[in-house]
Formats: structure tokens, sequence, C-alpha cells
């Protein structure tokens, strides 16, 4: 059937694939109708994706197919994503928790992290991840051999020169975030930092949330050779997260186009500067 729908969509005539083949036009059609005439190669390009998120980017492709018909085509392909078994967390009781002080609106509150990995010949790469909690957007994935406070700090005056600056920011209590140098100048922006307890990850939920997405289709499907590979590839990332997957908790939009929608705040824009600047 596959090889008949395929032959058919380069162009050739119906009647004589069909007979060639020795499928009836009927059954053909049932086949079609059944399965929306899709290919399990969009799901396996994808292996991490679960069968709604393949079927929201299917039909913006055009197709007019139902989850229904996507489950069956999984179950039969054996594309089925393994689930892990998540252990029950605590809410935690910190009011900096992201259950307590939970954004509102695009730019209210962002949220940061460090995440680790190493390329094929086993040295370290250190990525700075920058999350909007509202919209979901990744604003930043900067990769490198080492990230030190000054470094994050400039990353933070170049996102805030191009989209403006943030209500408040949460992290946790890494040496990186708790810093004089990164609090003094937090604070000169009128930026409240908003810090976890030790210890509890779940009270910033979205960025871990990000993280294990982040882990699970990008750093366990991809191997590095290098920092500039795995800058490459983490730009590409970064760019298909905000621009083209669907996020399960914006309704199966992708973060940017659910971004577009939002209403803007207007803030007054203090003078960030970078690190290198700050005497």
């Amino acid at each position: 059937m596959r090889d008949a729908d395929a032959t058919l969509n380069a162009g050739q005539n119906m009647a004589a694939v069909l007979q060639a083949l020795e499928f009836s036009e009927s059954t053909f059609e049932r086949w079609r109708n059944q399965y929306g005439g899709m290919k399990s190669e969009e799901a396996k390009r994808r292996p991490r994706f679960g069968y709604p998120r393949i079927g929201c980017l299917l039909r913006q492709k055009g197709w007019q197919v139902s989850d229904t018909r996507i489950f069956r085509l999984w179950r039969r392909e054996g594309l089925k994503v393994p689930q892990k078994k998540r252990k029950r967390k605590r809410s935690g009781t910190s009011v900096n928790g992201c259950l307590y002080r939970h954004s509102e609106y695009k730019d209210h509150v962002w949220c940061w992290d460090f995440i680790f990995d190493r390329t094929t010949n086993g040295s370290p790469l250190k990525c700075l991840l920058i999350i909007d909690e509202y919209t979901r957007e990744c604003l930043a994935l900067k990769m490198d051999r080492s990230i030190k406070s000054e470094d994050a700090i400039d990353t933070l005056a170049e996102l805030f020169a191009m989209r403006g600056v943030p209500k408040c920011i949460r992290s946790d209590n890494g040496p990186e975030f708790v810093s004089k140098a990164i609090q003094r100048w937090l604070q000169q922006l009128k930026i409240e930092a908003l810090y976890m307890e030790p210890g509890s990850p779940w009270q910033n939920g979205y960025i871990e949330s990000f993280n294990s997405r982040f882990r699970d289709e990008f750093l366990a499907m991809e191997e590095f050779e290098c920092l500039s590979s795995a800058r490459k590839l983490t730009n590409q990332f970064r760019d298909d997260y905000n621009q083209i997957r669907p996020h399960s908790s914006l309704g199966y939009v992708a973060p940017a186009e659910f971004a577009s929608r939002c209403a803007v705040v207007v803030r007054a824009q203090p003078d960030c500067k970078l690190h290198s600047e700050i005497t």
C-alpha cells in the first residue's frame, strides 16, 4: 500500500499502478481513508514526540486526519514512546516557588538554570538555559566549556537589549546565580531575584520541565564532536522548539506563536550594561 501511495504521489496513473501491484481501487481507497495517507517517517524523525504532538504537526501541513487514526498507525508501527515512572514530588513551601509566585503575563517571570553534557572525546559542556515561564519560549541556550556569573550577566544583558527586562527571574542557589555581582546588577535593574529553597528543584518547575524535554528530545539523541558542533545543533533545537514544536501546555501551539498573541506589557528600559562595562 505504501509503495502504491508513493508511486501515485510521483505522478503515475492510479489504474496502472494498482493493476501492477494487484490491488483494487476500493481496497487502496479504504487504506488511504483509514490512515490518511500518512507515513511513519515524520514520527521516526522525531522519536520522542507522542502521537498527539505529531498529529498537530501533520494537521499544520494540511493532513485531514484525527488523533484516533494517528494512534492506529502509531501502534502498528511500534512508535509508542516509553514512559518513565515519575517519582512523586512535594510541592515545596518556598514563597518564591512557581506554585506561589507564578507568571501572569509575557516577560513577567523568567527562569534560568544550567545543564551539563560532554563531547564525544569527553570534554565537558555547560549550557545556560533561560525560559519565559508564561510563553514557554526558550530565550537562550548558551553552550560553552564553562560559564561564570560574568558570562551569565552578559547573556542576560543581550536579551534585555533585544526583548526588554522581566519583572522577576527565578533560579536555584547555584554559585553563578547567587554571586554578589549578579545580585547587585539585578537590583540596579529593579529585577526581583526569586531563589528556591536548597535541594528543591520542583520549586523551579518550568525550567525543570524544559530540562527534561531538552535532555530527552535533544541531548540523548545527539553526539557532539566539538564545541562548535554542539553550538550549531543547540541553536537548531532552540529554533525548532520555539517556532515549530507544539507545546501541550499552550494548547499544542508553538511558544513563538503563543507569544505573538500575548498583550505587550511596557516597562521602563534601564541601561543594560554588559559585565565588562560595569565598574
